[in-house]
């Protein structure tokens, strides 16, 4: 049989078969499957479909029948197909419908409430790039364009964080308050004399020391108390007419004249009383100290001839003392003639009090730091010369004034700035003018309210964001955007 013959006989069998069929099946009754045969997915797909409520409300915006693709106004797909309307009931994103009124959507109270009245503007691009759009829309990477509400700030600077966000970046808030600022400034320093306590013992004509009292470098010395006896020929003839005078019985002037010639060598009140009581020309004469003090120097020797004006001895009277430390430049604009200040040498536990008398109008170029002198009273003679110190300065005032956490202000060096806590997750950075630092905290003078509620975790990201989305919102205004 040839490959057509047997081609054409099994087409002839097939359609014999299916002609028997379909006439058995007209006269013949079905045949009936038990209940447990059927198809659950069958049962599933006979059942009546509900109706879809209509969609109600007018247009919101339309969008692409196959991507996530929107429009304001009626577009058509690459291949010719119109974009489907999309009404206000079938967009969540926009509004809870309750019912229609007049074709107007009334909304229910439950999210009136929500969200406060408020009514989105337009949505902007969630990556804070300068792109708006005014209905819902995705980005490249499938971000859901962020909705902004009318009425939210739109400076370019605040940000509206989610409370997660709030939660995962840190974010804590403390309110500014009043606080009284009584800074401490510390340094270093030492004790010196005081330059307007120092004398030296000179003699105003020539003499030879006789003898020197037991008296070294060191020694303290009192007031009146005899230093050294000198012998001095040119002192004789004074001393004689002061002592005719005085036994001649001569008139007031005369005994002036007379001891106006003394004073004028330098002859101290006591000798001169001495010789008066005595009666008698002294071949040496006890010179005494003219205050207590110290013996900081001495180059009196017995026998020596001392020339009229050469130093013998050197005084520093020690019961008010100096100190002079060294303050950090950054630290002048807060420091006085006046405040208080504590001192307390190092190895000791003793505290004194004193105050500030001199600011010095110099900076040490090498250091960056000012010497300022502080006056203290040393009675009991504790505080020594050239003994360290370590000083602390009480500056700022008892007023209170507005102060926020030193970690709230973020100070580029040439602003200085806070983020607002708004509420709501709603940050802006404000400028504030400064003053004061102390204790954690920092004054503010000028930008600030009591009661403003600023950012004290976070704060220089929060900052680095804003400025990202001002610059980038100033490219391209929310109007201007395509």
């Amino acid at each position: 049989m040839s490959r057509a013959s047997w081609f054409f006989s099994a087409l002839a069998a097939v359609a014999a078969a299916g002609g028997a069929g379909f006439v058995a099946g007209r006269h013949e009754p079905p045949i009936a499957f038990p209940a447990s045969w059927t198809n659950p997915f069958m049962a599933a797909a006979s059942a009546p479909v509900p109706l879809q409520r209509a969609a109600t409300g007018p247009i919101a915006y339309y969008r692409d029948p196959d991507h996530p693709s929107y429009s304001a106004e009626p577009a058509s797909t690459p291949d010719g197909r119109a974009y489907v309307a999309v009404r206000a009931s079938e967009d969540i994103h926009f509004e809870d419908i309750d019912a229609l009124e007049g074709g107007e959507v009334v909304r229910s109270s439950q999210t009136a409430i929500a969200d406060g009245q408020k009514r989105i503007k337009f949505y902007r691009n969630p990556m804070g790039l300068p792109d708006t759009s005014p209905i819902p829309k995705k980005d490249s990477m499938g971000m859901d364009y962020i909705a902004v509400f009318i009425g939210d700030d739109e400076d370019g600077s605040t940000l509206k964080l989610s409370p997660g966000k709030l939660q995962r970046t840190g974010v804590r808030s403390e309110r500014a308050a009043m606080r009284t600022f009584a800074t401490p400034v510390r340094a270093s320093g030492s004790v010196q004399l005081d330059e307007r306590r120092q004398s030296v013992i000179t003699l105003r004509f020539d003499a030879f020391i006789d003898q020197v009292e037991n008296i070294t470098t060191g020694t303290i010395v009192h007031q009146g108390q005899p230093l050294m006896h000198v012998y001095g020929p040119d002192l004789l003839a004074p001393v004689a007419q002061y002592l005719s005078a005085v036994s001649s019985g001569a008139d007031a002037s005369g005994l002036k004249g007379a001891r106006r010639r003394l004073k004028n060598y330098g002859v101290p009140d006591s000798v001169i009383a001495q010789i008066e009581s005595s009666h008698e020309i002294p071949l040496t004469l006890a010179w005494p100290a003219p205050h207590a003090g110290i013996v900081v120097e001495r180059r009196a020797v017995d026998g020596m001839k001392a020339a009229a004006g050469e130093t013998l001895f050197r005084l520093a009277d020690a019961s008010v003392v100096w100190v002079i430390a060294d303050i950090a430049e950054s630290d002048l604009p807060s420091i006085a003639v006046g405040q208080a200040v504590t001192m307390k040498p190092r190895g000791s536990s003793r505290i004194f009090t004193g105050q500030i008398a001199l600011v010095y109008p110099s900076i040490n170029k090498e250091t960056r730091t000012a010497r300022v002198r502080i006056e203290l009273p040393n009675l009991d003679g504790a505080l020594l010369p050239d003994m360290y110190a370590d000083v602390t300065i009480a500056t700022g005032s008892e007023k209170p004034v507005l102060a926020v956490p030193a970690s709230a202000v973020v100070d580029s060096g040439e602003r200085q700035s806070v983020i607002l806590d708004k509420g709501d997750g709603r940050l802006e950075p404000h400028d504030v003018t400064l003053g004061h630092r102390g204790d954690g905290f920092v004054e503010i003078t000028s930008g600030l309210a009591d009661g403003d509620k600023v950012v004290t975790g976070a704060n220089f990201l929060i900052d680095a964001e804003s400025n990202l989305k001002a610059a980038l919102q100033g490219l391209t205004a929310p109007g201007e955007a395509k």
